[in-house]
């Protein structure tokens, strides 16, 4: 459901701001003072902009703007680009490249190209030389859009290695050699094998992304192709270079992507890709994207079926570290009244890690009132959960101005934290390499080389070695496990980013969070560590299975794409027969996972969601990455609100802190907050709880839990114990209360003296 915003238009035209400001100040100190100011932005209407039917989106610039303002930013030095050899692609880019490649995140605009009818009739003439710069986004084959009945190739070595696996950037399952291998690779190693993309329209091709097999045990690489066009499959074109066919070259390896530009851009509907020469000792392998721009076909019925459209007038962009700030500071001052910028901590190279909170009265825990986290960005190249925080953050300004009574309530009930960069050092590093050009890893670990994803105290081991010695509750309780010793000293193994978001998840009680990541389409909920040693997967419940199971499918169940048994899935696994959900251990073991961490060491329950097979979209896929997603990021905000909540109060009212809250049939309990208040997250049932406080009688009811939003209040009076109540008199008279254990010991000590 698309929601129309009264407020969009000005908030529209402040988010302008953010791509202005960015483009002029990308290559900034992060921490400059005047990194809020903003700057003169166009007035041209947000819904007139150049849409991506020909072109990526990008930010259009006010009158006047100096051409050189079009240019994209200079990155850093980088080993200079090899020499072109004769009959070679003019254009090859690395990581390494000076400046963004055509498709990338450039700021630029694309020059004027032809008429739409003019363009459609020339069928697979090369375009004019001055359409060469235009830039054009993925056709979609690591997204998952071009469909396996799209690809087509030669021969095929067997299933598994056929050209519906030549995606960029697909990987590999355990063993290689199934149904789900790494790459497209040619049943027969010569000039002759190719792999083709239907575009089943007519399309301006502009350039092609190769990479090598994904393999741990294999070299399989193209180190040269060439590069054929056709309207009917059957004649064919190549790609000239001068009189003679353009031999483009290749990969070096097998990960890393490599761009070839075609001279000037080709329309028509299929493309096909005839390798030429490959690793020595290798087989032809490869996996590959197309840039290419569709051209506008009105009566194309499948085109239009598979249109993705978005009423929502918010900032579809990739933003980098400088840009995210200036567009959390736009909607602060858009919504002054419910946000509140602040941060968490340091990254490895000094960015601060910045969050918004979003509630009716920001800076304060309003008792009674649950807190909820999105995190995004531990990986800092899956940028897709990063720019749909973001986006969340506009959506939810919007709608609160607009009065949408499903915002404005949520807002109003629930204190609302949203970080979307945990590792912005990474995140740098994948923008550089950009959408297509940064492969599967680059800009995944911290500056230092960790993955925050793994790194928090296994909590796990200790509590199950516990259990194994039935030392449970008298010496490992379970819950609120207390982080090892070692892991605190200075020296461990432990990243900045991670230290902050601990000592965050400690200072606020949150009740339910969900961490976004990318590579995947699929809800992970915990134990994510398995139980038995020597295995790497294995259901693994918690103590809370069922809940857990409830709060996945709440997300899986309103995506778009999560549930739907049609989809392809993204590489090697299908999540199908759990709808679009799965338990963490049993499908790949971390020790020392957030969401384990989370649940052990805190109350919250914590989820991994993952949103999308590509990593890193362009960012013309972003609205309709955000219309997959957002019903399934507000639904399961509102999932915090199930189960029970309550106060716990001594007999004057005053709140108890660190009461013990306990279900009877669960193994996991939760504590109060500060205040006495506390959370516990539960599917509709009826249930015995009990709470519990040092120096305070034992009290439990039974708590019914309904299938309509909304907890059910629960509270407890505790009266304290005799005991409690002889010290608290004691200690007002200056005395300690007597021990008779103790008192004991010393009559029995002064027998035997008089004895002897």
């Amino acid at each position: 459901m698309a929601y129309r915003v009264d407020a969009s238009p000005a908030l529209a035209l402040a988010l302008l701001a953010v791509s202005l400001a960015g483009i002029r100040a990308q290559g900034a100190a992060p921490e400059d003072p005047d990194h809020y100011v903003q700057e003169v932005w166009s007035r041209e209407p947000y819904d007139e902009r150049p849409g991506p039917e020909l072109q990526p989106s990008s930010t259009p610039l006010p009158e006047g703007t100096e051409e050189k303002e079009r240019e994209p930013r200079p990155r850093d030095p980088g080993p200079p680009k090899r020499a072109t050899k004769p009959k070679k692609a003019p254009r090859r880019e690395k990581l390494a490249a000076e400046a963004p490649p055509s498709g990338k995140n450039s700021n630029r605009k694309g020059r004027r190209s032809k008429s739409p009818e003019k363009a459609a009739s020339d069928d697979h003439v090369p375009m004019a030389h001055e359409d060469v710069r235009e830039s054009c986004p993925p056709l979609g084959l690591e997204t998952l859009k071009i469909t396996d009945f799209q690809l087509h190739a030669s021969t095929t070595k067997r299933y598994g290695l056929g050209a519906h696996r030549g995606r960029l950037n697909i990987q590999a399952g355990i063993n290689e050699n199934d149904f789900y291998d790494g790459a497209w690779c040619a049943g027969r190693n010569d000039l002759h094998q190719w792999i083709e993309v239907d575009a089943r329209r007519l399309t301006r091709f502009t350039g092609v992304i190769t990479q090598g097999r994904n393999s741990l045990w294999l070299s399989d690489w193209v180190t040269s192709y060439k590069v054929m066009v056709s309207n009917d499959s059957h004649t064919w074109v190549t790609v000239k270079n001068g009189s003679g066919d353009m031999i483009f070259e290749g990969n070096s390896e097998k990960e890393i992507p490599v761009l070839n530009e075609l001279p000037v851009p080709m329309v028509a509907r299929y493309i096909r890709i005839n390798p030429q020469s490959w690793f020595d000792n290798g087989n032809i392998c490869m996996r590959m994207e197309i840039l290419g721009c569709p051209l506008p076909d009105p009566n194309n019925y499948y085109h239009r079926r598979n249109e993705m459209t978005t009423t929502d007038d918010l900032d579809f962009k990739h933003h980098n570290y400088k840009e995210m700030r200036q567009l959390m500071k736009i909607v602060n001052e858009m919504c002054p009244n419910i946000t509140r910028i602040y941060n968490i901590g340091k990254s490895h190279q000094g960015l601060k890690l910045y969050a918004v909170e979003i509630s009716d009265h920001p800076g304060e825990h309003e008792v009674g009132e649950p807190e909820f986290h999105y995190i995004a960005g531990a990986h800092g190249n899956e940028v897709l959960g990063r720019e749909l925080l973001l986006l969340l953050l506009q959506f939810l300004c919007q709608e609160y101005l607009a009065r949408n009574s499903r915002i404005v309530w949520l807002v109003e009930e629930t204190r609302i934290h949203i970080l979307p960069s945990l590792n912005p050092d990474g995140y740098e590093k994948a923008y550089e390499g950009g959408s297509e050009l940064g492969g599967w890893s680059l800009g995944r670990w911290t500056h230092d080389g960790i993955d925050i994803n793994n790194n928090f105290p296994d909590l796990n081991t200790l509590l199950w070695e516990a259990e194994d010695r039935q030392n449970v509750p008298r010496k490992v309780p379970n819950h609120y496990i207390a982080i090892p010793e070692w892991f605190l000293f200075e020296n461990a193994t432990v990243a900045m980013e991670t230290r902050a978001v601990i000592a965050w998840m400690e200072k606020i009680p949150f009740v339910l969070g969900g961490n976004l990541q990318g590579g995947e389409l699929v809800v992970a909920y915990p134990y994510d560590m398995v139980r038995s040693q020597w295995k790497t997967q294995e259901h693994s419940p918690t103590p809370d299975d069922h809940v857990f199971r409830w709060l996945a499918y709440s997300y899986a169940s309103t995506h778009r794409l999560m549930t739907d048994a049609r989809r392809r899935v993204c590489h090697t696994e299908d999540f199908q027969k759990e709808e679009g959900t799965v338990n963490g251990a049993s499908w790949h073991t971390v020790a020392g996972s957030l969401n384990d961490f989370s649940y052990l060491h805190t109350n919250c329950f914590e989820l991994s969601i993952y949103v999308g097979c590509d990593k890193y979209p362009h960012e013309s896929q972003l609205p309709e990455e955000w219309e997959n997603n957002r019903e399934s990021l507000i639904v399961f905000m509102e999932q915090v609100h199930r189960g029970i909540k309550g106060m716990v109060r001594d007999l004057h009212g005053k709140g108890i802190p660190n009461a013990i809250i306990s279900v009877e049939g669960v193994n996991h309990d939760i504590r109060t907050a500060s205040n006495g208040d506390y959370w516990r997250l539960l599917n509709p049932g009826e249930y015995v709880v009990t709470a519990k406080a040092e120096g305070f009688t034992t009290s439990s009811k039974n708590c019914m839990v309904g299938y309509d939003m909304g907890a059910t209040q629960c509270d407890f009076t505790l009266s304290k114990t005799n005991l409690a109540r002889i010290r608290e008199i004691m200690e007002k008279f200056g005395k300690q209360p007597v021990s008779l254990p103790t008192r004991r010991l010393k009559l029995r000590g002064r027998k035997r003296r008089q004895r002897g």
